[in-house]
């Protein structure tokens, strides 16, 4: 067994923090002499924000990888570890599988193998979910804005339209004919595969049945 410390501050927010390397050593090195542990190594990160992950510090990345089962990591406080509740909640589900032990001394001490550590996951569990559906919120304002100022929302082009360098959506000359001539022949009842070779025949447009399609069953469902 060996008991590993992990440290952490960001230079910007450390003053209005009130939290100091110094201090956060202090809480682990009493807590280490109260449980009779020697410290095998401290993993000490400066300067590095708390919305980087755990497994993306330098730091953090080294302890995660030097640790083996029956390990101790003890830090001071849950957020120098963590970013979010989601990112607390994946690495003490890890750390439980892999049966390490994780020490926070802020929130009671062993969070990953006694009674607070289940009480940790709950209210862990219930601060990941809020966290997963205000980015699914973000992620679908931020497409609704982008829809609004006519812009590519990830994926491949539209057939029709090409992208310009700010991501805006403009419309091809040659693609809208086609277009419209793939409109005007599936109304007079021509296959797709018709549709195909008139297409490249008449706009120079190469697409094959599989795309006119799903264009022309998409735009019928509008």
């Amino acid at each position: 067994m060996s008991v590993y410390a992990y440290s952490r501050v960001s230079t910007e927010r450390q003053v209005e923090e009130g939290v100091s390397l110094d201090e956060q050593h202090r809480r682990i090195d009493g807590q280490a002499l109260m449980e009779g542990w020697t410290i095998a190594e401290r993993f000490v990160e400066c300067g590095v924000s708390g919305s980087v992950p755990l497994g993306e510090r330098v730091e953090g990345a080294k302890l995660l990888a030097l640790l083996q089962p029956g390990d101790i990591v003890i830090a001071a406080k849950l957020d120098r570890m963590f970013r979010s509740a989601l990112d607390a909640l994946t690495v003490i589900k890890e750390f439980q599988r892999r049966n390490i032990s994780l020490w926070l001394l802020d929130v009671g001490g062993d969070v990953s193998g006694n009674g607070v550590a289940k009480l940790m996951l709950t209210i862990l569990s219930a601060f990941a979910e809020f966290e997963r559906d205000r980015i699914s919120e973000r992620i679908r304002d931020a497409k609704r804005q982008m829809r609004a100022e006519g812009r590519l929302q990830g994926g491949k082009r539209p057939f029709g339209y090409r992208v310009d360098d700010a991501g805006a959506l403009y419309p091809d000359e040659r693609e809208q004919y086609a277009l419209i001539e793939m409109r005007k022949l599936r109304t007079a009842g021509k296959s797709y595969r018709a549709i195909v070779q008139a297409l490249a025949e008449d706009c120079g447009v190469a697409v094959d049945h599989t795309t006119v399609r799903n264009i022309l069953r998409r735009e019928a469902g509008k």
